[in-house]
This record gives C-alpha cells, sequence and structure tokens, in this order.
C-alpha cells in the first residue's frame, strides 16, 4: 500500500501581491500567443479559457525562501518554505503577474530538508508559532529589510515576461501598473467572508485585509484578488486617461496633413478599442468568496463609477463627431 502523500497544516494566514499593466504591445495575443506568452513551465499547460472572455494563466511556479516574516509587533519570526507565483492575461491585453504564500500555525523547531517544503508548494512554515495578525499587518505595511518579500518575486515574473520577444513594445495607449497587497485570515465560525479594508496608498499601491472561511484554498483568494486588481487597474486606468484630456470644444489638427479628427477623439478612442469591455467582476471568483464583491459595490462602489465613466466616454466621442457629421454633409458653396 503506497503512503499517503504528506498534507500541509491548515493555514491562518494567506497572503500575497499582484502586479497588473497593460500589455507593451500594439495589438492583443490572440490565444495561441497567449498560451505561448505564458508558457513558464514544460511539464504543464498554460489554462486556457473563451467564455465570458479571453482569458490564460500560467502554470504555477516556485521559489523558495528562508528569511524573517514581516511583522507589525518587531518580531522576527523565521521561515522556510516555497512562494507560489503565477501570471495571468485578460483578453490578451491585461497582464498580471501574482505571487503569495500560505502560513499555517506553528512550524517545526529547525530547517527541514528541501524535500519536506517542496511537497507542500505555497507553504511557508514559521520556526515555533507565528502571530497571523501581526504578520498579516506587516505583510501590508511592506516589511523591512530582508523580510519576506512576495512583491519582488512578483516583480521578478513579471520582468521575465516583459522581455519575451512577442512583446513589441509599443503599447495603444499610456497607463500606470499598479500593484496590491494582500492578507486573508480565518472568518469567525458561522460567519462569511468579508472584506475589513480596502485601502488606495501612494505610487499606486492598492491594500486588501479579508475574512475568508477557515479552510479555504489560498488559489482561490489569489484569484478573487486577482479579480479585485484587474477592475480596480481598469478603474485607475480610465479615470487618468479622461483626466488628461482637454474636454471642450473640439481642437483643430496640430499641424497641416495631421489625423483632422478632434484630440478628444484620438485620446479616448484607445480606452473603447481596448479597455471597457473588459469590466466583468467575478466572472473568474470562487463561489463562496464572491459576496466580497457586493462590499465593494455598494462602498466605493466599483460598477457605478465604472458606468459613470462609461457614459461620459461615449458623451464626450458622440459630442465630437455631431459636428463632424455636419461638415459631411453640408453642401459646397
Amino acid at each position: 500500500m503506497a503512503p499517503a502523500e504528506p498534507t500541509a497544516p491548515e493555514a491562518v494566514l494567506a497572503c500575497g501581491e499582484i502586479r497588473t499593466r497593460l500589455l507593451p504591445t500594439r495589438q492583443a495575443l490572440d490565444i495561441r500567443s497567449a498560451a505561448q506568452f505564458l508558457a513558464l513551465r514544460a511539464d504543464e499547460r498554460v489554462l486556457l479559457s473563451e467564455r465570458p472572455g479571453l482569458y490564460a494563466r500560467s502554470p504555477e511556479t516556485l521559489t523558495g525562501v528562508d528569511c524573517p516574516l514581516p511583522s507589525a509587533n518587531g518580531s522576527r519570526v523565521r521561515a522556510v518554505g516555497t512562494v507560489a507565483a503565477r501570471a495571468a492575461l485578460t483578453e490578451g491585453r491585461v497582464l498580471q503577474t501574482s505571487a503569495y504564500f500560505r502560513l499555517p500555525p506553528t512550524g517545526p523547531d529547525q530547517r527541514r530538508p528541501w524535500g519536506h517544503y517542496l511537497v507542500r508548494p505555497g507553504t511557508v512554515e514559521p520556526f515555533g508559532r507565528a502571530r497571523p495578525e501581526a504578520v498579516a499587518e506587516g505583510v501590508l505595511g511592506g516589511g523591512r529589510h530582508g523580510d519576506l518579500d512576495v512583491g519582488l518575486i512578483a516583480d521578478q515574473l513579471l520582468t521575465r515576461l516583459l522581455r519575451h520577444p512577442l512583446l513589441d513594445q509599443r503599447p495603444p495607449l499610456r497607463s500606470r501598473p499598479t500593484r496590491l497587497r494582500w492578507a486573508a485570515l480565518p472568518a469567525a465560525p458561522g460567519q462569511g467572508p468579508a472584506l475589513e479594508r480596502f485601502t488606495l496608498a501612494e505610487d499606486e499601491l492598492r491594500t486588501v485585509r479579508l475574512r475568508v472561511p477557515p479552510g479555504t484554498p489560498a488559489d482561490r483568494i489569489a484569484g478573487l484578488c486577482d479579480d479585485l486588481a484587474l477592475h480596480d487597474w481598469l478603474l485607475t486606468t480610465v479615470v487618468h486617461l479622461l483626466d488628461g484630456v482637454r474636454l471642450g470644444t473640439p481642437q483643430p489638427p496640430a499641424r497641416p496633413g495631421a489625423d483632422d479628427r478632434p484630440a478628444v477623439v484620438l485620446a479616448l478612442r484607445p480606452a473603447v478599442d481596448h479597455l471597457l469591455h473588459l469590466w466583468m467582476p467575478r466572472a473568474r471568483v470562487a463561489a463562496e468568496l464572491a459576496p466580497l464583491w457586493q462590499t465593494l459595490e455598494e462602498s466605493p462602489g466599483f460598477t457605478r463609477q465604472w458606468q459613470a465613466l462609461v457614459q461620459r466616454i461615449r458623451d464626450q466621442l458622440t459630442l465630437h463627431a455631431i459636428p463632424a457629421l455636419y461638415r459631411e454633409v453640408e453642401p459646397a458653396p
């Protein structure tokens, strides 16, 4: 009889960090190119989906770590294990890299052989006992130099992908990348998932603190946070796009022979072509975590803000299209 596979103890904390940015290429990648782009491992296939929209996710890669855990109370608890990382591409246009780990309440008193940690992917074990609340706040706060930094692992994966030969480094519009840090603690018995805190910090950084049902797999929590990061990036990008456009009276071409469409139309057209159809909250969120989106819809009201931005773009395009139509039908003198 074959021995049972080792299992990691139930986690009391899951943490991660996500990078979201526009893919630097003029044309969106089709499904075949997306599979080639995200083929991080030869032994596992890229996950592909065409409904409700084109979505591709790489297999997970593991990074071994042996360092102190971030902690808000100043304690230095050493931990050893592996951090899981993966990348996702939405509609061949928006790239995300994500790194995360789960933390059990206690670990061994001494370091074990790497084989022990490799059969527990995405699990980081403390030496002795760790304080989940302090570690969660330490992760959200960024930690100290030398502490476990999952954002650095997500950055390394992003850098690797941005060097891919499929990318021509010619994005169709200007945008800023965003970062989202998250920490999820177990909810009290009998209580459902809860979004305790969502903050917008400096340098395009967001932090999220969650409560999830005990035993929720870390990859499902990471999937929820990927979805949140994607839609937060969409909102941020469209807001910045509108802020950079001078709305009002249509402007003439900058120089003779230039595109004679109004400057507002030229500025807003990329959002219509590449971004507006990507808004699909909860499309790939586990059912037990989907209620967390309801909190975001109530405050700050993600979808209400998005609909207002989309309507504003459509109004501006209509406003600037009407004079052009009149010019086309006006008889020559």
